[in-house]
């Protein structure tokens, strides 16, 4: 059964844009008080705005371990406590294992693997006390991670979606539930950015038959959050055809993987007449929020 929102504190990561702003915007509609984390202080402020409600913005990068420890801080501080996590945050960055910049595949791990952990083990004391929920956001690459060209991005869904199964049973009989999301494409900056900036990627994505070729509205992933906050869902999908992929992945997961095989060489050669003109910089996060990541990264390290 559907549980009220109303009154409940939610913080949500990678909240500026796409999923997590979407996201924050519906639980505001069902009274719930949302924190919003991230970066680009000016979308937040606006998406905050948008949500009212009392809806608080802080800036914090998921890597920074002690500017996310003050940024839940100052939410429990302004709320009294946190009853829902929603560890949003990611990237991508494109290009082949054997000549990525070994920092560049790293720092996709370290935004959404690492920084999921470091979100959810900030905010974990709070939601034990309020006997609340977490959720993880994966992907469908985590059910069927024939992603060449975005192997980083892969393997750190497939890691997420381990930490939640595991994270589960430790905090159960403590009243917390622990959910994982599984979108498939959806409309959001990350997508959009990968297609515009490369070539291969896109062209990956064209080659996908049938409801895994397609992109979804960034709607339906926020919907999808909303119910799986209220139901204290295991399992969070969107489109709902995703729901039918986990159990027959390893059915389906050799079937996917024959048709990537089919356009992977070319996708590969693709890739490498990009970074031949583009040289390194063919690895960096794309999209807005990729952006908006590498400038954070970049002030960090002056």
């Amino acid at each position: 059964m559907a549980a009220s929102l109303q009154g409940k504190t939610v913080l949500i990561t990678g909240a500026a844009r796409g999923i997590g702003a979407e996201a924050a915007r519906r639980l505001a509609r069902k009274r719930a008080r949302v924190a919003c984390v991230g970066l680009e202080p000016y979308e937040l402020e606006k998406v905050a705005n948008e949500c009212g409600n009392g809806a608080l913005w802080f800036e914090a990068d998921v890597t920074d371990r002690d500017a996310l420890e003050q940024a839940v801080a100052a939410a429990v501080e302004a709320t009294g406590g946190i009853d829902v996590v929603v560890a949003n945050a990611g990237i991508g960055a494109g290009g082949a294992v054997a000549t990525m910049p070994a920092d560049a595949f790293e720092r996709v791990i370290e935004v959404n693997l690492l920084g999921a952990y470091r979100t959810v083990r900030a905010c974990l004391p709070h939601v034990i006390e309020r006997r609340g929920y977490v959720l993880l956001v994966a992907s469908v690459a985590a059910l069927a991670p024939y992603m060449p060209g975005f192997a980083p991005y892969a393997a750190s869904k497939a890691g997420l979606e381990a930490f939640g199964t595991s994270l589960r049973p430790e905090v159960r009989h403590l009243g917390v539930d622990v959910g994982v999301a599984y979108f498939s494409w959806i409309g959001t900056d990350l997508v959009q950015g990968a297609d515009a900036e490369h070539p291969a990627f896109k062209f990956l994505r064209d080659s996908l038959k049938g409801p895994i070729g397609k992109t979804y509205p960034v709607a339906d992933a926020g919907r999808a959050i909303v119910r799986g906050i209220e139901r204290r869902s295991k399992v969070v999908v969107a489109p709902r055809w995703v729901a039918a992929l986990r159990p027959l992945r390893g059915l389906l997961g050799p079937l996917t993987e024959r048709q990537v095989e089919i356009t992977a060489p070319r996708v590969m050669e693709l890739f490498e007449e990009e970074r031949r003109q583009m040289g390194d910089a063919v690895s960096r996060p794309v999209g807005a929020g990729g952006r908006a990541d590498a400038d954070a990264r970049s002030l960090h390290k002056q």
